[in-house]
């Protein structure tokens, strides 16, 4: 009966599996805790050890009757087997609280198409709003304060669109109960009968005494008809017709202590005052800015003060319940802190301006800059809005200095065609409106000038919200087409042209195009921005036999001409053309392609829900789509495994550092070659390589064997950089055979290509400025084709050059052709072409003093392309690669899709390998920060790549760092640094390996490395860097000697006493059996005297700076130690 009248008490109702579970589950925790019965929840291995099991017992059986008296029918035979309070509430979690995918998959989607309908209890929707989040905090799933804020608002329908647009503009941060709050308030004074007044202006935060009494003539009064107002009764004078707040009776002598004030001055400002109307009412604003009303003589302001400025409503709640003394009216003074401390921006009121005809009030405002300048090199676009059509015009600036001279073009213009005057130009404040000239020229020609208050773009809304439907519009445009953003101009001026024609909600569903002219819109001759179009060629210029039309890509409209505009991409120029046939169809069925598979991946949603959440629909896999015949009839309840695929995000990364050398604008078939502008110079290449394959024998021409099938060749074009003083830009053609057709073991057996490694390449400069050598740069002509093919091979024609009478035949291949599977080693025997003195060996730029023996190795060039491509170049410079603060690990990885999905617009593979390129060319100070940032590529978190931009902050400012060699004494010979820092890397505490080895001053070879075990001291962890180190070296010096320098031990410096000790004593230690044989070499290396190893101090081991972050001093000695600096 005690546990009936409980339950009665608190008037809990029987859970049925339908309700809210979680708010069911607190409310049976709280009767719990009232009954004394919580622990038995805990289960009996949580029992208290002064409690014996007897009463344990009692106390679980009246807990599992507690809540089994709160359990409808058809939710007690669920749990009719458990006995125990811990059994029967585990139970119910797992049945009503699972965390599984499928419920975490089910709650995000009920969040996320949570939508108030217009009309509906706002209450209600926000307590559904928090029903949701409250169960994803149960399962685990968080979301930031913040973001629950905006999802709230989002979920709001368009009438409360300003209240959020004020929220949003109001405070840099949202909390979720600062939001609800403000609604709430809002929905209760929406709903209340009370006179309210908006306006532009500042008002003081928080709550303010609403409700209040209007003028009693005021005939305006809201919320009330005429026909209701003559029947209702005063309850102060029982007289008919107002009601008790507009009685004279109750009236009279409060309006005697009615203040008026027309301006709010501060007497700490500069001059500035607040204007308001000249009557304000209690603290309501007439059409004006915010005023505080009076108080009458109490303590109302000393309570005011004591409780932290409160608000007059707070107030009012504490006075209800009398726990203020000696307040009457809780009405407030004027306050000046308040206004200080709480003011803030609100809502801006409609504009009130009226416009009679065209040209009447004009907006204007300026859009930019732009990163990727047009295709003109313009930066900006000037807008101009007629207030009456709501006609645009757009003007493209390379600088803002040129606004003045576009209002000119258009003044001059549209007063022209329209016979009509500017009278007033609505602007913002910046410099450019503002200029004398500007000025002056409005002046003599009668145009008003309206400017908006500084950082007040809100009262320019007009110009301001066209150009964000311009620029939105242009974007989508761009887009859709896939052009490069260079093309932004274009797709801008498309924009205003179809703005110009769709109707406007400001001119009642009117378009402005008819409002200017007065004329019907003709839509017959619009196209599709960027669609593809055939543009008919004259007869003068082909000849008889060329195609009579080619193909162009759609831009819009030409100004003042009757044709179309149109890019021509093989030409890159813009033709103008009226004989255009388009092809519009190609791009809406692409459209309905990627629809049809959206559709169809989201039809899987409803067949396996778990499916789709862990193979990730909305990655980008480029995969043919599999057979969906076999999930027809039954869903897989196995949980499925994903086929492994790399990211797209990381696809074709190993081109990008060599794209970056080389020019995007080369022609990519024969066809564009030779039609291009530059043909004379590309059919030059293609004979000239063309000669050499004939000159080297290449292939013979002969008939296809019955049973074999050729592989295909194509021309590859490439215009290459000056190399030399000799010559300027080439232009390279090669012919290559389409090698993936051919099958291992039948068309080829081995695949192997010697190439240089770049320290070969630093080893021979640096002797070459230590002994003054003559440095020649050498082309070997079709290097590639010296090598003897012994595979038989049959290849079609190369394209512009089969022979007449031999269109039949195919090309049976004597020598290596690129592109082939095939091992490729040079013959004997070869042409080569003098290129003079050597400028750039592999986009390494060679800078040269003979007089003084010193060499410089840069790659100045490439690193302002890398910057420039990632955006970097305008980035403020830093002094180290990598600063302390950064400490990557896995840990800062993303953890679920929605980082992943934001982490994979993010270019990290492909800047992290741009750096590569550069680390491993000619700059060593990246090679410890490169090291470390390329551990995450799988799947890089957003603290990975802000250790990337920080490397590339620091090649904004040593752009022009390079190696420097030169003839010093002592530097003639190999000299190398060792370091190791010991269980840096944080993940799994492995240690990292750093050494660098100069010649003629200036590193030839260098490497920052995590060391392949883990070692279990510093001892070990430097002993395995001085091996590893040893290995090079030895390399090192038969490369030397290869080259004629008399080299003897390679000197190696360590700081480690210790590591040295162990190196050099070849006695059995104990405490060293462990660490691996291989590493024992380096004894050996150093008896025979092939390494010397020596003691070095801490603060001159280069190699410091390959294994950790270090000081910016120490890193600036460390490369001062390596002649790495500046030219």
């Amino acid at each position: 009966m005690a546990i009936n009248a409980s339950i009665a008490t608190v008037g809990l109702v029987k859970f049925d599996g339908t309700g809210n579970f979680g708010l069911w589950q607190r409310r049976v925790k709280d009767l719990l805790v009232q009954q004394g019965l919580v622990k038995a929840l805990y289960g009996k291995t949580k029992k208290p050890e002064k409690m014996t099991d007897d009463e344990w017992e009692e106390l679980d059986m009246k807990a599992v009757s507690t809540i089994r008296l709160l359990l409808a029918d058809e939710v007690m035979y669920d749990v009719m087997e458990e006995n125990s309070t811990a059994g029967i509430w585990l139970n119910l979690e797992k049945r009503y609280m699972s965390k599984s995918l499928t419920n975490k998959l089910h709650l995000k989607q009920k969040l996320y198409g949570l939508k108030m309908t217009e009309g509906a209890d706002l209450r209600q929707h926000i307590n559904t709003f928090k029903q949701i989040i409250s169960d994803m905090l149960r399962i685990d799933i968080k979301f930031e304060d913040e973001d629950k804020a905006m999802m709230l608002l989002t979920s709001l329908p368009a009438s409360y669109e300003h209240l959020v647009t004020t929220l949003l503009y109001g405070k840099e941060t949202l909390e979720l109960e600062e939001v609800s709050g403000a609604l709430l308030d809002h929905y209760q004074r929406k709903h209340k009968d009370s006179a309210e007044s908006s306006g532009e202006g500042l008002v003081v935060k928080g709550y303010q005494d609403r409700g209040r009494k209007k003028d009693k003539d005021d005939k305006s009064a809201r919320g009330r008809s005429k026909s209701k107002s003559k029947t209702v009764k005063c309850f102060k004078c029982q007289k008919k017709g107002h009601m008790k707040r507009d009685c004279p009776e109750w009236n009279k002598g409060k309006e005697e202590s009615s203040t008026s004030v027309n301006v709010v001055a501060d007497s700490e400002s500069d001059g500035d005052m607040l204007s308001v109307s000249s009557s304000t009412d209690g603290n309501t604003i007439l059409g004006g800015v915010a005023a505080v009303v009076e108080s009458e003589d109490d303590d109302t302001l000393l309570w005011h003060m004591r409780l932290g400025h409160i608000s007059e409503r707070g107030m009012r709640e504490l006075h209800k319940r009398n726990l203020l003394t000696g307040i009457k009216s809780c009405k407030l003074d004027f306050c000046k802190y308040c206004i200080m401390g709480k003011q803030c921006r609100v809502r801006f009121k409609t504009a009130t301006h009226k416009t009679k005809g065209i040209l009447d009030y004009v907006h204007s405002d300026i859009w930019g800059p732009v990163r990727t300048p047009s295709k003109g090199g313009a930066q900006y676009f000037m807008s101009f809005i007629d207030d009456y059509s709501r006609k645009t015009w757009v003007y493209f600036l390379k600088n803002k200095s040129e606004a003045f001279a576009k209002f000119k073009i258009w003044k001059a213009e549209v007063e022209n065609q329209t016979g009509r005057k500017i009278k007033c130009l609505r602007t913002d404040n910046g410099t450019e409106y503002r200029d004398g000239d500007f000025l002056k020229f409005c002046e003599e020609y009668g145009i008003k000038r309206h400017f908006t208050v500084r950082k007040t773009p809100q009262q320019n809304g007009v110009a301001e919200r066209l150009n964000r439907t311009i620029t939105e519009t242009a974007r989508c445009l761009r887009l859709n087409a896939e052009l490069p953003k260079i093309f932004w101009a274009e797709a801008v001026d498309m924009a205003c042209y179809i703005i110009n024609r769709s109707p406007r909600v400001a001119l009642d569903g009117k378009v402005a195009e008819e409002v200017w002219t007065g004329q019907e819109v003709d839509y017959s001759f619009m196209r599709i921005f960027g669609c593809p179009a055939y543009v008919h060629i004259s007869g003068e210029d082909r000849s008889k036999l060329d195609p009579k039309s080619k193909k162009c890509i759609f831009l819009g409209f030409k100004k003042g001409v009757k044709g179309y505009k149109l890019w021509d991409p093989v030409a890159q120029k813009v033709v103008i053309s009226r004989d255009v046939v388009f092809d519009e169809k190609s791009m809406t069925k692409a459209f309905k392609e990627e629809k049809s598979q959206a559709a169809e991946s989201s039809n899987n949603i409803g067949r396996s829900t778990v499916q789709v959440e862990l193979d990730e629909l909305e990655s980008q896999s480029n995969e043919e789509p599999h057979s969906n015949d076999q999930e027809q009839d039954s869903t897989r309840s196995d949980r499925p495994k994903r086929n492994k695929r790399p990211p797209v995000r990381y696809g074709f990364e190993d081109l990008v550092s060599y794209a970056l050398l080389t020019s995007s604008e080369d022609p990519s078939t024969f066809q564009e070659a030779i039609e291009s502008s530059e043909k004379d110079k590309w059919m030059e290449a293609m004979v000239e390589e063309n000669e050499s394959l004939s000159k080297n024998k290449t292939w013979e021409l002969t008939e296809l064997p019955k049973g074999k099938k050729p592989i295909g060749c194509k021309w590859v074009f490439k215009k290459k950089e000056a190399v030399s003083e000799k010559e300027g830009e080439r232009f390279k053609a090669r012919l290559v055979a389409k090698g993936y057709s051919q099958r291992h073991g039948i068309d080829y057996d081995e695949v192997f290509s010697p190439v240089v490694r770049h320290t070969s390449i630093r080893a021979v400069l640096a002797l070459v400025a230590d002994q003054d050598l003559e440095l020649e740069q050498l082309d070997v002509k079709t290097a590639f084709l010296h090598g003897n093919l012994e595979e038989e091979i049959f290849m079609e024609q190369p394209e512009g050059f089969k022979q007449p009478g031999t269109e039949n035949l195919v090309c049976r291949l004597k020598k290596s052709l690129y592109g082939l599977k095939l091992k490729s080693l040079l013959h004997k025997e070869f042409e080569m072409k003098d290129l003079g003195a050597a400028k750039k060996i592999l986009g390494m730029e060679i800078h040269r003093d003979r007089g003084v023996r010193k060499l410089w190795l840069s790659q100045k060039n490439y690193i302002r392309k890398v910057l420039e491509k990632f955006s970097m170049l305008d980035a403020k410079p830093v002094s180290t690669p990598l600063a302390n603060h950064f400490r990557l690990s896995g840990s800062q990885c993303p953890k679920n899709e929605e980082e992943i999905e934001n982490m994979s617009k993010v270019p990290y593979a492909s800047a992290v390998g741009c750096l590569m390129y550069a680390m491993v060319c000619t700059r060593p100070d990246l090679a410890h920060a490169v090291s470390t940032v390329s551990r995450y590529m799988a799947n890089p978190g957003r603290e990975h790549w802000n250790a990337v931009k920080w490397i590339f902050r620091y090649l904004k400012g040593t752009a022009e760092h390079g190696i420097l060699f030169s003839r010093q004494p002592g530097t003639n010979s190999v000299v190398g640094y060792v370091d190791a820092d010991y269980a840096g890397e944080v993940d799994d505490r492995r240690s990292t390996t750093g050494y660098v080895f100069t010649l003629s001053g200036g590193p030839i070879c260098w490497k920052s490395t995590l060391q392949s075990i883990v070692a279990m001291s510093t001892t070990e962890a430097e002993y395995m860097a001085v091996a590893e180190a040893a290995k090079e070296a030895l390399w090192l010096k038969g490369l030397v000697k290869e080259l004629g320098l008399n080299q003897g031990g390679v000197q190696m410096h360590c700081d480690s006493q210790s590591a040295i000790y162990l190196a050099k004593n070849q006695v059995y230690h104990a405490r060293t059996k462990h660490i691996d044989v291989r590493f024992h070499k380096i004894r050996e290396l150093i008896v025979t005297g092939d390494i010397v190893l020596e003691k070095v101090h801490t603060s001159e081991n280069a190699a410091d700076m390959l294994t950790k972050p270090v000081t910016t001093a120490k890193f600036k000695h460390c490369l001062d130690l390596v002649n790495v600096s500046s030219l």
